[in-house]
């Protein structure tokens, strides 16, 4: 299994490793799409500073989408 490293991403990157089949834009939208619907994860990221404005994730922000979503 592979090993996914809890780093900084921006918002593309992250999305990408978990649609790498989809274009940048739509990889990009799932990932949203999948953070926007699970309101306690929103909650926890809100708290960790994220903004949907946001290009980068920080370790933090990434570390709680893996705890929700898993790693890619």
């Amino acid at each position: 299994m592979e090993h996914t490293e809890i780093k900084r991403y921006t918002k593309k990157e992250l999305a990408l490793l978990y649609f790498p089949n989809s274009s940048p834009a739509t990889a990009r939208r799932h990932l949203i799409r999948w953070i926007m619907r699970n309101s306690r994860l929103m909650e926890d990221l809100y708290a960790a500073n994220y903004s949907l404005s946001d290009q980068y994730l920080t370790k933090e922000q990434v570390e709680i989408i893996f705890r929700y979503i898993g790693p890619p």
